[in-house]
C-alpha cells in the first residue's frame, strides 16, 4: 500500500491585541522569522489577526486614527485580518472605512455592510498553496446592532452569514478557517453547526487555548489579549486525497521572546510619535481643575455641566474614575484629552420613568462601589471612583430632585451617562430602557467640545 504524501500548513495568529505594544517587536519578529523559515522549506505559511488589533486608548493608534496599526501589521508580514468591535464602533464611520487603505493583506469580514458590502472588506478569500491545496478564510465580527447602526453600518447574524458563505465555497476549498471575533461560546456553536469549518481562530472575549480545543473535527485556536502569546496551528493534509489527517495547536509566550534595547526604542516611539500627533490645541482653560478619584471635584462639574449641555438630558450620571488625572491651567490639546479621558466610551442618553431613575440613584450610592477594580466595558482607568452626579440630587427631606423637579413616580426624565453603565453590570434598569447612544463621539470629544464652547 503507497504511502500517502502529507503536505503540512502552518497558520500563525494573534487576537485582541487592544494596542498593547509592549510585546510587538518580538512578535513582528518573529512573525517575520516564521514565514521566512517556512517558505524556505517550501512551506504554506499564513499569518492571521482576529480583530481588536485597535484600541483609541493608546496615543499611537488615536494619533494615527488606527493607520499605524495597519503599518505595523504590513510590516510583520500578515496575510488576513477580521475587524473587532474597536475597529468596528469605536471608530467613526470614515474613519473605518479609510483605516485599511495602505493595508497590504486582506480584510475578511462578511456581515458588515454599507448599501451593499464595504469596498475595503471581503467576505472570503482563497489561498492555495504550493501544492496546489486550496485554503478558504472566512470571517466575521460581533453582531453590536445597535452601535453599529448608529454609524450607519449595517451588521447580521455572523453565524448565518458564515455558514451560507462555508456552504458556497465548499467545494471549491480543501481546508476552511475561520477569523472569529465573536467570542468563545459564538465560536463552539459554530463549531457545532457548521463542522465544514476545520479552524476556528478565536477573539473577543479573551480566550486562551494553549493547545487549542477540538470539538467535533473542529480546532479553535485562541491567544488570550494584550499580545501575551502569539498561536500556532498546524494542519496536515494528505495531498491526494485532500483530506485534513492532523492539527495540533501550541502557543508562543511573548515574553520568552528575545527582547532588545532596539524593541523598547521602538515602543517608546510609538508613543511619542502619537503623542507628536496629537498636539493640536482644543480649548484654553482658564483655571486649573483638579480631580477627586473619592469625590467631587471641579474638574467632574466641569464633565458633569459638558455632558449636560452637550446631550440636553435632565440629568448626569458618571462616575470619577474615568478621569486619569486632572485638567491643569492652559491649552488644552488633543493629546491632553486623550490622556485624561482615553477610554472608548460613548456618551448616552437614556428615558427613565421617575421610579427607575429613583432606583438607579439609590444603587449609585453604593458605598463598596468606588474602590472596585472595572475591567472591559471600555472603561480604561482601575478604579470606579466615586459616583458623581449633576442635576440629580436628595434634598434634606430625603426626597429625589432633577433640577428644581422633584422626581415623580409616572413622569419621564432623561439621563445622560456613560455607555458602560447601559450592558446590565450596574444598573440592570438601564440595559433595558430607551436608550440613544451618541456616536461617534467619545466622551473625550464632549469635554473638548464644552471647552471650545465656553471660551
Amino acid at each position: 500500500m503507497p504511502i500517502s504524501k502529507i503536505e503540512t500548513l502552518y497558520f500563525y495568529h494573534t487576537n485582541d491585541i487592544h494596542s498593547h505594544f509592549e510585546n510587538w517587536p518580538q512578535i513582528s519578529r518573529l512573525l517575520r522569522e516564521k514565514k521566512r523559515m517556512h517558505h524556505a522549506k517550501s512551506e504554506a505559511c499564513y499569518v492571521f489577526d482576529i480583530g481588536d488589533h485597535v484600541d483609541r486608548s493608546h496615543p499611537f493608534t488615536e494619533g494615527t486614527q488606527g493607520q499605524g496599526n495597519v503599518r505595523l501589521l504590513n510590516e510583520a508580514g500578515f496575510d488576513a485580518v477580521t475587524i473587532g468591535n474597536n475597529e468596528g464602533i469605536t471608530m467613526s464611520k470614515e474613519a473605518l472605512t479609510l483605516l485599511y487603505k495602505e493595508a497590504e493583506f486582506n480584510v475578511i469580514v462578511c456581515n458588515l455592510f454599507d448599501q451593499g458590502r464595504p469596498a475595503w472588506a471581503l467576505p472570503y478569500t482563497i489561498y492555495v498553496t504550493e501544492q496546489g491545496t486550496r485554503i478558504g478564510v472566512v470571517g466575521a465580527t460581533a453582531e453590536y446592532t445597535t452601535f453599529y447602526s448608529k454609524l450607519g453600518w449595517e451588521v447580521t447574524s455572523p453565524s448565518a452569514e458564515l455558514q451560507r458563505i462555508v456552504e458556497e465555497i465548499e467545494e471549491q476549498t480543501d481546508v476552511i478557517v475561520c477569523l472569529s471575533h465573536l467570542g468563545i461560546k459564538e465560536d463552539e456553536k459554530l463549531a457545532r453547526d457548521c463542522p465544514a469549518i476545520d479552524v476556528i481562530f478565536g477573539a473577543h472575549t479573551h480566550h486562551l487555548f494553549h493547545e487549542g480545543k477540538l470539538i467535533g473535527n473542529t480546532m479553535l485556536a485562541a491567544t488570550g489579549k494584550y499580545g501575551e502569546y502569539v498561536g500556532q496551528v498546524m494542519v496536515e493534509i494528505d495531498v491526494d486525497t485532500k483530506k485534513v489527517v492532523e492539527m495540533a495547536a501550541k502557543l508562543y509566550r511573548a515574553d520568552q521572546l528575545t527582547r532588545t534595547e532596539d524593541d523598547v526604542r521602538q515602543v517608546t516611539g510609538l508613543i511619542e510619535s502619537g503623542k507628536q500627533a496629537m498636539k493640536e490645541r482644543v480649548f484654553y482653560n482658564p483655571t486649573a481643575l483638579p480631580q477627586n478619584l473619592f469625590g467631587e471635584s471641579p474638574l467632574a462639574s466641569f464633565f458633569g455641566r459638558a455632558l449636560i449641555a452637550y446631550t440636553k438630558a435632565d440629568c448626569a450620571l458618571f462616575n470619577a474614575g474615568i478621569f486619569l488625572g486632572s485638567l491643569d491651567k492652559g491649552w488644552v490639546t488633543k493629546e491632553s484629552l486623550h490622556t485624561l479621558l482615553p477610554h472608548p466610551i460613548n456618551p448616552c442618553i437614556i428615558t427613565l420613568d421617575g421610579a427607575e431613575l429613583q432606583e438607579v440613584y439609590e444603587l449609585s450610592m453604593n458605598e463598596e462601589w468606588p474602590q472596585i477594580e472595572i475591567k472591559g466595558l471600555g472603561f480604561r482607568g482601575t478604579l470606579m471612583g466615586a459616583m458623581i452626579h449633576e442635576r440629580l440630587y436628595e434634598n434634606r427631606h430625603g426626597k429625589l430632585y432633577v433640577g428644581n423637579r422633584e422626581v415623580i413616580k409616572g413622569q419621564s426624565y432623561t439621563l445622560a451617562t456613560l455607555d458602560m453603565f447601559t450592558f446590565g453590570f450596574f444598573f440592570p434598569t438601564l440595559k433595558e430602557a430607551k436608550k440613544d447612544y451618541c456616536m461617534p463621539e467619545l466622551i473625550r470629544d464632549v469635554l473638548g467640545w464644552y471647552g471650545t464652547e465656553m471660551n
